[in-house]
Parts: C-alpha cells; sequence; structure tokens
C-alpha cells in the first residue's frame, strides 16, 4: 500500500456546516472530506483524516504523519498562536501544505500572520474548501517528482 496523505484539521472545523455558514459556507467537514477522499482516489493515493480542538492532539498526530506523502493542514485559530504546531510541523519529514478555506490576510489583523506558514512547502488560503483539493493535487504532483 502506497503512503497516505493525512488531512490534519484543527479547532472548531468539525462545526463546519454550522458555524458562520456566512464566512465558511454550509459544507460540513465530514462532505468536505468525502470530496478529499474522491480527488485523492483520482490520483490512486490513499487518505487519512483527522481533526482535534486539542492542540497536543494535533501535535502528536502531525508527529505520526512524518512517512506520509504529504500532510494537509488546516490548524484553524492555532494558525496564530502556536509556536508548537509550527515546531511540529517542521520537526517531520512529510511536506505539509496549510490550508485555510477564507483568506486570513482579507480578516481581523490578528488573522493576518500564521506562524505556521514559515514550515510549510505552500500554503492555500481564501479558496473555500476547494483549497483541500488543489493540496491533493500538489501533493500528488510533487510525490512523482521525487526521487
Amino acid at each position: 500500500m502506497s503512503r497516505p496523505i493525512v488531512v490534519i484539521n484543527g479547532p472548531n472545523l468539525n462545526r463546519l456546516g454550522q458555524r458562520e455558514p456566512g464566512v465558511y459556507g454550509a459544507e460540513t467537514l465530514n462532505q468536505i472530506n468525502t470530496r478529499i477522499s474522491e480527488r485523492a482516489a483520482r490520483h490512486g493515493i490513499p487518505i487519512e483524516f483527522f481533526q482535534s480542538n486539542l492542540e497536543g492532539a494535533l501535535i502528536d498526530r502531525i508527529h505520526g504523519a512524518s512517512g506520509a506523502l504529504g500532510v494537509i493542514f488546516n490548524p484553524g485559530g492555532y494558525s496564530h498562536t502556536s509556536v508548537a504546531l509550527r515546531d511540529a510541523v517542521a520537526s517531520i519529514a512529510a511536506p505539509v501544505v496549510e490550508v485555510h478555506m477564507t483568506n486570513i490576510h482579507a480578516r481581523e489583523e490578528f488573522r493576518h500572520q500564521s506562524l505556521i506558514s514559515g514550515a510549510c512547502r505552500g500554503v492555500i488560503t481564501g479558496l473555500g474548501a476547494d483549497g483541500y483539493l488543489y493540496a491533493v493535487d500538489y501533493i500528488a504532483s510533487v510525490s512523482q517528482t521525487a526521487p
């Protein structure tokens, strides 16, 4: 079995579809995960999902994803506060793509900086749930060119 892409979602993302639908849309996390699974299947890549509202649980899952093909990480509000999550991302070998459904640069000023971004291979922000799909495509493309 080939290495998976691991999708890790942080705090409050379990509330998608109910939480501020005018900002985050009406899709639930399960519906988004179904779309991600379908995209990964087109590339023949297994996918694993993890969501937690707890910073330590997110750190543990990131550590466990070191051997993955890649990691798609939406750290939610921890993006702007967690040096510990940044350090966890920097500690693993797998490429990490940070995803935000909203454009963090067009929101409140405190959201403009992500502490996580500098440790990631790339960042996709403001493209809604489609950002996850683009991250799958990117990881699939770089995995084909990796030695």
